[in-house]
């Protein structure tokens, strides 16, 4: 997807952010949707997780 000139891409999160390497082992680093299934991972908010596919919230504590 090409942005228009002067355009912000603000909202992109890079894919390597969801995952770490520890030792041999790849470990997620984030949520999955308990709805969708693994591969759909939940969006980090200040107070809540979300699912962008089906609109799952998780209110953090």
């Amino acid at each position: 997807m090409r942005m228009a000139k002067g355009g912000s891409n603000k909202g992109e999160v890079l894919v390597s952010k969801f995952y770490e390497v520890k030792g041999d082992k790849v470990v997620r680093t984030r949520k999955f949707c308990p709805r969708c299934g693994e591969g759909v991972f939940l969006a980090e908010h200040k107070d809540r997780r979300t699912c962008g596919k089906c609109g799952y919230t998780e209110f953090k504590k």
